[in-house]
């Protein structure tokens, strides 16, 4: 697994398409759903006329925690919901990776909201353990 100063992630076996499906899968054991689906590469194809290897980029919101969050700082909405990158590289190799909840969350400055984002990213940390 790596980690960076935003996110952390890792590289799997699965095939791409597999890739979302397991994350999905996933993501619905730990309570979360995928309110938001973008295609980068197909919208950059699109809009742009570039290729690049598959990039999807998945927003997850877990609808309790999402709540909670809301009532303890109303304007949060702006750092939700949670993404998840699905992406190929150049090599082929299939990576996951996943906003880091504790460090966009705490921008907030809220004790409440650090403790969330504390278990928030538990449980993202249990998704990304789960794949393959």
């Amino acid at each position: 697994m790596s980690e960076f100063k935003y996110g952390f992630g890792k590289q799997v076996g699965a095939t791409f398409d597999d890739a979302i499906v397991q994350v999905i899968d996933a993501l619905k054991t730990e309570g979360f759903g995928v309110l938001s689906d973008i295609d980068v590469a197909a919208t950059l194809k699109k809009k742009l006329d570039e290729d690049m290897p598959p990039y999807r980029i998945l927003g997850a919101c877990n609808p309790p925690l999402a709540h909670r969050a809301l009532l303890n700082e109303a304007s949060i909405g702006l750092l939700l919901p949670c993404n998840i990158v699905v992406r190929e590289d150049e090599a082929g190799a299939v990576h996951v990776e996943m906003m880091d909840p504790a460090a966009v969350l705490d921008l907030v400055g809220n004790p409440d909201v650090d403790d969330l984002a504390s278990e928030v990213r538990s449980r993202l940390h249990r998704v990304l353990d789960a794949l393959s």
